[in-house]
């Protein structure tokens, strides 16, 4: 099968001495997708994941809370009057930071207004609320010492390093309940050094003619590539993986694994590439679907996350729904988080190495039809105690997302939906 619809004439015939197992594509630069380079591998594709923040402790000055913030403080018998109360009070998952803006001035440059707040706005996230004490900016105000991680989102905006011309901040929780209004802050705002970009190798690269046209100019500032990288597999099928290639091409030699292609070096790469742990996955895959079922059970909940990815990805086309009225079976002994039933339903409904959504939005379209099972049909949900031990109420850190806490995703929640999609569920 032609790779990518025919983007190269026959990728199974450059596999044959070296593997050529990875596909770039340009979809950004013309009206149709023009293939760039195929390569062995890619060097910065595959990488671990990055810490969590360390902790940073703020202030929050002037403040008059409100909502859960409020009720932290009262909560607490006696105010602090230092650094020295490190005892947490409460805890929020997240704080959202809105400047106010005076409205006879220009906003800030840069400043892209929403509704709510604006794109000067930050996030803090795991806030541990340590103490408060009477604020210096006015009476019946507090100084209120809480300790968190800032949320960095460098795809978006790097934070300030000095705090935006606001007159005020306005607090407010992930679902935008209001947590009060401050005068100012410190600890949030301060020079944070930028990630240092990690260079990308394209390994055992041939270069199509838009890359070459690349490699011929001087000036590097005109080596500028951008290109989506799709996975091929051992018969030369290609499949979007949607990790996108941004960086300038700064240099290209014979390769290490045949003189007859190039190692190809750009100055960047991935806003988000695959987990370093992932690779394995992606080597199943090359070589076929996988053929049993459950061989994403030993995996955390990172990687299971890439699994249900993949499975996303290698999904076959244009195969009609089975009709109405099917019975299908879970094994849910490995469900013992929301990335373990996403994919347990999905080889539930589509066999191994199957998928039926990876996250709850993605989880509700496949409800809807277009993903193997037409409604309604009928769900045998074996060992449904593993889920209902540790699909549990309270806040989760999802896999897709570890840089935030969401409201966590219960048995019974996800029971709601099937009920709501006409699907009947047996827990056995």
């Amino acid at each position: 099968m032609p790779a990518s619809g025919g983007l190269v004439e026959d990728l199974s015939t450059w596999a044959q001495d070296l593997p050529l197992r990875w596909l770039l594509v340009d979809e950004y630069t013309g009206d149709t997708d023009v293939a760039v380079a195929v390569c062995a591998d890619v060097d910065g594709l595959f990488v671990a994941p990055e810490p969590l923040p360390e902790p940073e402790r703020y202030t929050l000055v002037g403040c008059a809370p409100a909502g859960p913030l409020r009720e932290a403080l009262d909560a607490a018998p006696a105010p602090h009057d230092g650094p020295g109360d490190t005892e947490p009070r409460a805890w929020l998952p997240t704080v959202m930071l809105d400047p106010v803006h005076d409205p006879q001035r220009p906003a800030p440059h840069g400043c892209q207004r929403y509704d709510p707040g604006c794109s000067c706005s930050e996030e803090l996230f795991d806030v541990e609320v340590l103490g408060h004490r009477p604020s210096a900016a006015r009476d019946g105000l507090v100084d209120v010492e809480v300790r968190g991680r800032l949320r960095i989102l460098p795809e978006m905006h790097w934070p300030l390093a000095r705090p935006p011309d606001a007159q005020r901040f306005l607090l407010h929780g992930r679902e935008n309940e209001p947590l009060g209004v401050c005068r100012s802050t410190t600890g949030i705002f301060h020079h944070r050094p930028y990630p240092t970009e990690q260079p990308v190798t394209l390994v055992g690269c041939r270069p199509e003619e838009p890359l070459l046209k690349l490699l011929r100019r001087r000036s590097f500032r005109k080596r500028h590539l951008q290109a989506t990288v799709h996975a091929v597999d051992a018969t030369g099928r290609a499949v979007r993986t949607y990790k996108v290639l941004s960086a300038v091409v700064t240099a290209a030699t014979p390769s290490r694994l045949d003189p007859g292609l190039l190692d190809i070096t750009l100055d960047g790469g991935f806003d988000e590439p695959f987990s370093d742990g992932a690779r394995e996955i992606y080597d199943l895959w090359y070589a076929g679907r996988p053929s049993r079922r459950n061989l994403w059970a030993g995996y955390d909940r990172g990687l299971r996350h890439e699994w249900a990815g993949a499975a996303l990805f290698h999904r076959p086309q244009d195969q009609p729904d089975r009709p109405p009225g099917r019975t299908y079976h879970l094994d849910g002994r490995f469900v013992t988080d929301i990335e373990g039933f996403y994919c347990a339903i999905g080889e539930a409904v589509n066999g191994p190495g199957g998928y039926f959504g990876w996250n709850l939005d993605a989880f509700d379209d496949c409800l809807r039809g277009g993903w193997g099972a037409r409604r309604p049909f009928r769900l045998v949900w074996h060992h449904a105690e593993v889920a209902r031990r540790n699909l549990v109420p309270g806040y989760d850190r999802p896999a897709y997302d570890l840089r935030s806490w969401h409201p966590a995703f219960t048995l019974d929640d996800l029971l709601g939906m099937f009920a709501e999609a006409g699907v009947t569920v047996e827990p056995r």
